[in-house]
């Protein structure tokens, strides 16, 4: 059967699909990616969205709604980042509610050869290809990209509304 709802645009929403489909193959698995030590895609992204906000005031439900993940997981990242030695917990001066992380030394460490890994061993191509897209394509693509992950975002959370308790009278049963 010939997709014709999609027009022109099967070829773009087949990749998309297939790349989400690798993506959330592998976003678990522990690899090395070039450095001494196993984590997962999940655990290097949260870590990169941490160095990313070093510099300013985002807290980190901030950056797991950025990175398109729940409070709970991006929490559960940071406490595997944390038992690893990537990122080091503090808090201020009388203030032991508010909990601030930061990545260690080696946390710096491992992200600097996890980049320079991944980046020759794909990304080095993918920007020769992106640097030939105009900016407003670019632009068009992310719109793309945002659109698919809110709507997939919003469905699960939809599909996951509580469930309420309604009393059954004595006639029904």
């Amino acid at each position: 059967m010939k997709l014709d709802w999609m027009g022109d645009h099967r070829e773009l929403i087949e990749k998309i699909i297939k790349y989400g489909n690798a993506y959330s193959n592998t976003y678990k698995l522990q690899r090395s990616y070039g450095t001494d030590m196993m984590f997962s895609a999940s655990q290097i992204q949260t870590l990169e969205y941490i160095l990313e906000a070093e510099d300013k005031e985002e807290k980190m439900s901030e950056m797991a709604a950025r990175l398109g993940v729940s409070r709970s997981t991006f929490s559960k990242n940071v406490k595997n980042l944390t038992e690893k030695g990537l990122l080091e917990k503090f808090h201020l001066s009388g203030n032991r509610k508010d909990i601030y992380v930061k990545p260690s030394e080696k946390g710096r460490e491992v992200y600097a050869k996890y980049t320079e890994f991944v980046r020759e061993l794909c990304f080095d191509e993918i920007f020769k290809y992106a640097d030939q897209i105009s900016e407003a394509d670019k632009q068009n693509f992310v719109r793309i990209m945002d659109l698919f992950a809110d709507v997939l975002v919003w469905y699960g959370e939809k599909e996951q509304e509580a469930r309420k308790l309604i009393r059954i009278d004595s006639s029904e049963t």
